[in-house]
């Protein structure tokens, strides 16, 4: 069977995350619906990272694997087509050997978290960001952000529900850079690491916003490292303002990319 890679971008909102179940709508479940349109019986598609409840991607990739040959660019049109009116696109498609993991073969991952900071309640991007409502100190949070990053075991900053192995990880990056946003600040977190632990990125965001808010010092956030306990966390931060951004692997998939499809 044909195995493809797709690049996929949806507003996580509307879903019960990506993972299909039973009862509640998933991108998963949409997504199989659509191939479902082009081939029967298409074997469940794997994904790069199942992504919560409520979490949007800009850079999702999915695989795929069909009876018969498609050309990659007429893939993500047909499945565009099919996956209307829900807010989950193909930006790409590409033609990959049989041993290819979406999962597997990828070597990184990056995510976005957006907080917005401003009185008034979110309209454009109502669901698309984390409201606050003041300023956060950004040099202070790039404080905290720095014991962070490295190997360490996190887990402080692990879900109890998580089921990796170990919550030893490495952590390449935590930039927090600041922009203007409509009526306030935007304050954007860039993460990256081989792979994280289930909801690592958003403990870390709500955590680092106490920082921001001057409820914490920075140096808290190592001596909660340190503990490796779940009860030193901060607050997990909210779904609303994360993106899966980008899923790296050694020989990009999609770099030959017809345009307008990705």
């Amino acid at each position: 069977m044909p195995r493809y890679a797709l690049k996929i971008e949806y507003v996580g909102t509307p879903f019960a995350g990506w993972q299909r179940q039973t009862g509640p709508e998933t991108v998963q479940g949409v997504l199989e619906a659509a191939l479902a349109r082009l081939e029967p019986d298409v074997p469940s598609v794997a994904a790069a990272g199942r992504t919560d409840a409520g979490v949007h991607a800009w850079g999702q990739v999915a695989q795929c694997d069909l009876s018969r040959e498609w050309e990659p660019f007429r893939l993500s049109e047909a499945l565009n087509y099919h996956l209307k009116p829900h807010p989950v696109a193909v930006t790409a498609a590409a033609r990959v050997e049989g041993d290819w993991h979406a999962r597997f073969s990828a070597v990184g991952r990056a995510y976005v978290y957006r907080i917005v900071a401003r009185r008034a309640p979110l309209t454009h991007d109502r669901g698309l960001a984390w409201r606050v409502p003041q300023p956060l100190d950004v040099a202070a949070m790039r404080e905290a952000a720095g014991h962070l990053v490295g190997r360490h075991d996190f887990t402080t900053f692990r879900s109890v529900e998580c089921q990796a192995d170990s919550p030893v990880k490495t952590l390449d990056r935590l930039d927090i850079s600041e922009v203007e946003g409509r009526g306030g600040p935007e304050y954007r977190f860039d993460v990256a690491a081989r792979s994280f632990l289930h909801n690592q990125v958003r403990s870390f965001v709500g955590t680092l916003e106490r920082v921001g808010a001057g409820k914490w010092p920075p140096d808290r956030v190592k001596g909660a490292l340190e503990a490796r306990d779940r009860a030193a966390c901060g607050p997990v931060a909210p779904p609303d303002g994360l993106y899966l951004a980008h899923v790296s692997y050694p020989d990009d998939p999609f770099r030959t990319s017809r345009p307008g499809a990705g």
